[in-house]
This record gives structure tokens, C-alpha cells and sequence, in this order.
């Protein structure tokens, strides 16, 4: 059987790797432990994350430990990889409530019983009773700021300003690594490759502290073929609560990503052997159309379970075939008449502004009969009886009022 790392190159999943003979012939020893870090910013993970608990769940299949390791106390400062601003700071109480989130969802693609089971730490339980000048002594001296400054995530901010708090984070993102090696013999840490210069960091500093072998795996970001970040809509995020992002949406926007963006999906984020994928992604024709069908019903599955994704794939065939009984439903106030009002309470356009645009466009209808006034609204009839509102080509909803 393949070694994992090779498993993860073969689906174009790994980025970079540092002493990558080393890291594979360590990982065919026997079970290692490895850590990935989360912001806990919000009390759900978005596809953004998704690589992450894939790659999490790859290493726990092939014998080795999951470190889930919450930036609870990162989190009160910047991240300087990209990020414009600097994140809010969070209560303890809120940190905590993010984690009960985080780790429901996350118990769907990692294990947290038996001998490999994974765990949760919070960063916050060491920095936040850091003394400064221990630090600074201990991990402060094992950092060239020239050397620093050549990082990506730093030169990016250069241009814009990098605060001292941010200039930090390397030191601390450092320390965690060290911490999990100290604590659990952690021996790698994975991430996004927007994390490359900081995940290094922290496997150079285990090797000058403890003189023990430490490594660092980045992976790609789930990106279109524009290069443009996927999980993201006219609504925001994707998330992967069904209370943000309902079972049928999600399984909407994977069923409509571009044809060009299949194949990729597919490898980074499902378990299907490669030869069913490239079977199922080689014509780029109508018959496109099944293997978007089939990604969006495997992703669905993995992330709401098998009725969720049942009940959206009906749902799907309705809305296509114009089968009202099936397709989503929604409800609206009874002094609700407004078309672009219906629009942002039923089928979640983020803004009136957006709705009115999108009915100047000529992409909504009603009952089949296209909406151009921006000041249209339904009939009594509608009103009283239910109506079919058509956004796009795609979306379809059973609309009540009252």
C-alpha cells in the first residue's frame, strides 16, 4: 500500500514538505501524532476547512494520531498570511462554545475514540500565562528578524503595515509546535500553503530545542481555476452547520461549480479511487452534468449524512423537472408582496440592492413568468395559494405567504 504522503501527492493535495524521505519512512514506522490548527472565530467550520479535516482524516485512516489544536489564544492577535484585518478578540466562554461546535462537525471526518483517537487542545491554556521575558529568552533568541522578513506571509504586509502584534504570530504558531512535541511527541503539523512560512518556523525550532526531527506538510487551498478561493457565494460563506448553510444549498453550490473545477474537488476532497474520477470527469459535455450530481451527493453525505443528502437530491430533481411537491420550500410575513422583499427572505439574496438587481437582469421568476419591475409584486392569488420562485436557471423554491 502506498505511504500516505504519497497518497496525498498522487491527488495533488500536497503543496510543499520538508525532508519528505525522512517524514514518509517515520510515518510507515508506527503511529505518529500530527496537529492542525483552527481559528475558533465563528461557531462553524466553513469549506474553507474542508482540505483540512480531509487530510486529518487520510493521516488517522493510515495509523496515526489527530491533534486538533484551537488558536484560542492566537486568536486575540493577527494572522499575517493575506488577512486585511486583525481578528476580534474572543471570551474564553465564546472559545469554548466554538469548540462544542467545531467538534460535532469534525466528528464527521475524525475519529475522537480508540488508540489513534484525536484530540482537542486550546492554545490559549499556554500563551495566555506566558511571562514576556521567558519568551523572549527562550523562544525570542531562535529567531533571525532578517530571515523573518523574507516569509511571504510577512513580505505581503510589508506594503500595508505589519503590526508588532502580527510580527508575533511566527514566534507563537512556533511555540505551539514545540508545546504539542513536548507534551504529546506531536512530530508534524499541517496546513493551508498560506501557512508554509510559519509551519517551518516551528518545525526548525523543535530541532534546535530538542534536537529531535520535526516536519512540516502544506496542501493546497481549495481554489477555482481562476485561482479564486471556493465557499463562497452572493449569501457569504458555505458553512457546514445546516443551520447557516442549509443541506440543500450546499449540495447546490458543489452540483453548480464549473466543469473545469470537477476533477479537482473530487481528488482533494473525496475518497472515490482516482480511475472512478477520471471515468467520471473525462467528457466536458452534458455528461459533466452526473459527475457534478454525484460530487455534490458524496460531499453532502459526508457532511450531513445520508438522509440529508437523499432529501437533497430529491429536492434537486424537482427543482429541475418543475416538480413543486419536491423542491425547497420557504414562508414569508402575509404583509410580505414585494418581489425583491421575497427575495431576500426566501430564497437568501444577501441585500434588497442585490435583489434588485438580479430582477433587472431578467434572472427571477414567478410561476415561470419572468419579474423586470424592480417594484413588482405578487398577486392575491399568490398570496393565498403558494407560488414558484425561480432564481437563476438552478433555484428554485415553493413559496408560502403568511
Amino acid at each position: 500500500m502506498a505511504n500516505v504522503i504519497d497518497q496525498l501527492k498522487e491527488r495533488g493535495i500536497v503543496r510543499q514538505t520538508v525532508f519528505e524521505d525522512e517524514l514518509k519512512e517515520l510515518l510507515d514506522s508506527g503511529p505518529q501524532s500530527f496537529y492542525i490548527g483552527f481559528d475558533p472565530t465563528a461557531d462553524s467550520l466553513h469549506v474553507g476547512h474542508f482540505v483540512q479535516m480531509i487530510v486529518a482524516r487520510r493521516l488517522q485512516q493510515a495509523g496515526h494520531r489527530p491533534i486538533i489544536l484551537i488558536g484560542g489564544g492566537t486568536a486575540m492577535i493577527g494572522d499575517p498570511s493575506g488577512r486585511t484585518d486583525l481578528r476580534s478578540m474572543l471570551t474564553r466562554e465564546a472559545i469554548k462554545h466554538n469548540v462544542e461546535c467545531f467538534k460535532k462537525q469534525m466528528s464527521r471526518f475524525v475519529d475522537f475514540e480508540g488508540e489513534n483517537g484525536a484530540i482537542i487542545v486550546d492554545n490559549a491554556d499556554w500563551l495566555l500565562d506566558l511571562n514576556y521575558i521567558d519568551f523572549l529568552r527562550e523562544i525570542g533568541s531562535c529567531f533571525s528578524v532578517n530571515k523573518m522578513l523574507t516569509a511571504e506571509c510577512y513580505k505581503a504586509r510589508m506594503e500595508k503595515g505589519l503590526t508588532f502584534l502580527e510580527f508575533n504570530y511566527m514566534l507563537m504558531q512556533a511555540y505551539d509546535f514545540l508545546v504539542l512535541n513536548r507534551k504529546y511527541g506531536c512530530v508534524l503539523q499541517c496546513g493551508g500553503d498560506d501557512q508554509w512560512s510559519n509551519i517551518l518556523a516551528g518545525a526548525d525550532l523543535i530541532r534546535r530545542k530538542e534536537g529531535k526531527a520535526a516536519f512540516a506538510i502544506t496542501f493546497g487551498l481549495l481554489t477555482t481555476t481562476e485561482g479564486i478561493k471556493m465557499g463562497k457565494t452572493a449569501r457569504g460563506a458555505v458553512w457546514l452547520d445546516p443551520a447557516k448553510t442549509s443541506p440543500y444549498d450546499f449540495f447546490q453550490y458543489w452540483r453548480n461549480i464549473q466543469d473545469d473545477d470537477v476533477d479537482t474537488v473530487f481528488r482533494f476532497l473525496t475518497f472515490l479511487p482516482l480511475d472512478e474520477i477520471r471515468e467520471l470527469t473525462k467528457h466536458r459535455d452534458e455528461r459533466m452534468n452526473a459527475a457534478k450530481e454525484r460530487l455534490a451527493y458524496e460531499l453532502t453525505e459526508m457532511v450531513h449524512g445520508k438522509d440529508a443528502a437523499e432529501d437533497a437530491l430529491k429536492k434537486a430533481h424537482a427543482a429541475f423537472s418543475g416538480d413543486a411537491e419536491g423542491m425547497p420550500t420557504a414562508s414569508v410575513p402575509a404583509d410580505m408582496r414585494l418581489v425583491a422583499d421575497i427575495l431576500v427572505a426566501a430564497a437568501g439574496v444577501p441585500s434588497k440592492s442585490e435583489a434588485r438587481r438580479l430582477i433587472q437582469g431578467g434572472g427571477i421568476s414567478i410561476d415561470g413568468t419572468k419579474v423586470t419591475d424592480i417594484a413588482a409584486a405578487i398577486t392575491d392569488s399568490q398570496a393565498a395559494n403558494g407560488f414558484v420562485l425561480q432564481k437563476g436557471k438552478k433555484h428554485f423554491y415553493k413559496v408560502t405567504v403568511g
